[in-house]
């Protein structure tokens, strides 16, 4: 991981001797005079690789500037990481939250650094095909592992409201796409026209990620495996189909444009198709089917349209953390035409 650290932004910089205090007061362990790099790519919180007395530890952080509501919420990442980290799931082991923004500007929480493969691109190159068989039924493992957990026993049953997730969530994310709109996207609007329409009445409640894609994991160094889960900015407690449609949406994506596998002879890679991956989740979590799968799809294209615009509004403003947001910022329109080309092929 530390190939893919790189010197801190002039934007992200921090007091070091702030943190290396309060790591001295808060961190078991700690020792040492602190290094500090940043991790490159990240769109939302500043991620840093922090170095002192032989041990190493990641920092994340809200960016500085102006925030959109609810957004950066590391206290949230900070409180599911360590809940789910006593249950044996692969995440970093947690260390401290500094919620107070007199030592580094922002809000932090300090973790372990697991070392490993961050692996973007779902065809996963570089591997055999077996390897990249074994990654995905590790993916669809973690992911069901993750729905099973016991929230209430993990004290998570005020991490988020159980029931109406998708309603709820439509809201958010069209207020967030209003909040950084700019563009009109004929596609997004359609979207959001049909979406309230048609949410479907299975009400389910899970410790959902939010993110959950191959990019936000490490791959064990050399094993086919996935050693942690990262960026839990978004978790809550939700609706675990929404979760699986969001995993499974390169299925539904070009390669070039939105780095997807639609295409791709998923055979000869080793890939499991989507049937036989929506499969395997059923079997992990005793599920008999997925009605409605179309819709599941179609939501995680509109929120991921809705997420691109945030990212295009950073690019704007100035504070976008990653050296390719404007591309990515950019995926917005054809995300969401993806996402509409889903529902009219179901029929509407």
């Amino acid at each position: 991981m530390i190939a893919q650290t790189a010197e801190v932004r002039d934007a992200h910089r921090f007091d070091v001797a702030a943190l290396e205090r309060y790591m001295r007061e808060h961190v078991a362990g700690f020792a040492g005079s602190l290094t500090v790099s940043q991790f490159r790519g990240g769109q939302s919180n500043p991620t840093y690789h922090l170095s002192a007395g032989g041990r190493e530890y990641v920092l994340r952080r809200k960016p500085p500037g102006k925030l959109l509501p609810s957004a950066h919420a590391v206290d949230r990442e900070y409180r599911v990481i360590t809940a789910l980290g006593q249950t044996g799931f692969p995440v970093p082991r947690t260390f401290a939250l500094c919620e107070a923004d007199a030592v580094i500007g922002t809000a932090f929480y300090v973790m372990d650094c697991v070392h490993g493969r961050i692996i973007t691109d779902p065809a996963i190159p570089g591997v055999t095909p077996r390897e990249r068989g074994l990654i995905y039924d590790s993916m669809n493992d973690v992911l069901a592992r993750l729905h099973k957990q016991d929230w209430k026993a993990l004290g998570l049953a005020d991490f988020g409201r159980p029931g109406s997730y998708f309603t709820r969530q439509f809201k958010r994310w069209t207020q967030q796409y209003r909040a950084s709109e700019t563009e009109r996207i004929e596609a997004m609007e359609r979207l959001m026209a049909w979406i309230p329409e048609h949410i479907p009445a299975d009400d389910q409640t899970t410790i959902v990620h939010g993110d959950f894609r191959l990019g936000n994991t490490i791959i064990h160094p050399t094993e086919p495996r996935i050693a942690a889960v990262l960026d839990w900015e978004l978790a809550t407690l939700g609706h675990p189909l929404a979760d699986l449609a969001y995993n499974a949406m390169p299925y539904h994506l070009e390669p070039d444009v939105l780095g997807g596998v639609l295409g791709q002879d998923l055979k000869a890679l080793g890939i499991p198709t989507e049937e036989e991956y929506l499969a395997a989740y059923c079997r992990r979590t005793g599920r008999t089917d997925i009605p409605d799968w179309s819709f599941y799809v179609a939501f995680s294209m509109f929120r991921l349209s809705a997420i691109a615009q945030g990212i295009m509004g950073r690019v704007l403003a100035g504070t976008a953390n990653d050296a390719q947001a404007r591309s990515r910022g950019e995926r917005a329109r054809p995300m969401a035409e993806a996402g509409w080309a889903i529902v009219e092929a179901r029929g509407r």
